[in-house]
Parts: C-alpha cells; structure tokens; sequence
C-alpha cells in the first residue's frame, strides 16, 4: 500500500526573509501564481508550472537557504538559463550534461535557496 496516493499534491517548503518579494520573484522569473499571504501566519503559498506542486514560503528573519532543492522539468533548459542569467539570477557553475539522460542547471532565489531546471535527453520517440 502506497502511503501517497497519485491525486495526492506535492508542497516544497523554503525558508525566506521577506514571503512577498520572494514570491513576486517567482511569479516574475518562474512564471508562478500566487495563490494566497497568510500574513498572520507568515506564510505564502505560489501554484508552480506543474499541476498539484506548490511552493511555500515561510518568513523567517535568518532563513536557512538550501535545505532542500526542488527540480523543475523543462523543454529548453539552455533557452531558459539565458532567460534568467539575462535577469542577473545566479547560477552554481555551468550546465552539467549527462549525454543522453538529462542536462541540469542549478540556480538560486534571492535567499540562496538552490533551484534546479533539468532538460530530458532520453529519445522518447
């Protein structure tokens, strides 16, 4: 028995200093919606690209950057590294390729949180 069903959704939970400006940055880089601020709470939630996985961004006044490094799926990654290299958005080294499996890219949001974007090379023809 699986203890995650498949219609189960996915929440990736980052430390952040300031919940609204680091999802302005995700809805302007990333192209994510805001889906609610929690403001009591310190909480804001954001609907990422992919149906039933969202980001939490919970405010803290020291966060603690990198303590988890969500990987987003992407068509083009070299198309969209350009994109956000051209938006002064950091990278950790060059695009590593692993010739006929995947090519991934680790970047970071204004906190230091890692990001990946990774490309599927497999020929799914």
């Amino acid at each position: 028995m699986s203890l995650i069903s498949p219609n189960e959704t996915i929440n990736i939970s980052l430390s952040v200093k300031d919940r609204h400006v680091s999802a302005e940055w995700y809805g302007s880089m990333l192209g994510f919606k805001t889906i609610y601020h929690a403001d009591d709470a310190g909480w804001s939630e954001l609907q990422t690209n992919t149906v039933g996985v969202t980001i939490g961004l919970g405010e803290h006044t020291k966060p603690a950057p990198g303590n988890c490094v969500p990987v987003f799926g992407i068509a083009d990654l070299d198309a969209a590294r350009q994109k956000l290299e051209h938006a002064k958005v950091r990278f950790d080294g060059e695009t590593d390729v692993v010739e006929g499996m995947v090519k991934t890219a680790t970047f970071y949001d204004p906190d230091g949180n890692a990001l990946m974007l990774a490309e599927d090379l497999t020929d799914a023809s």
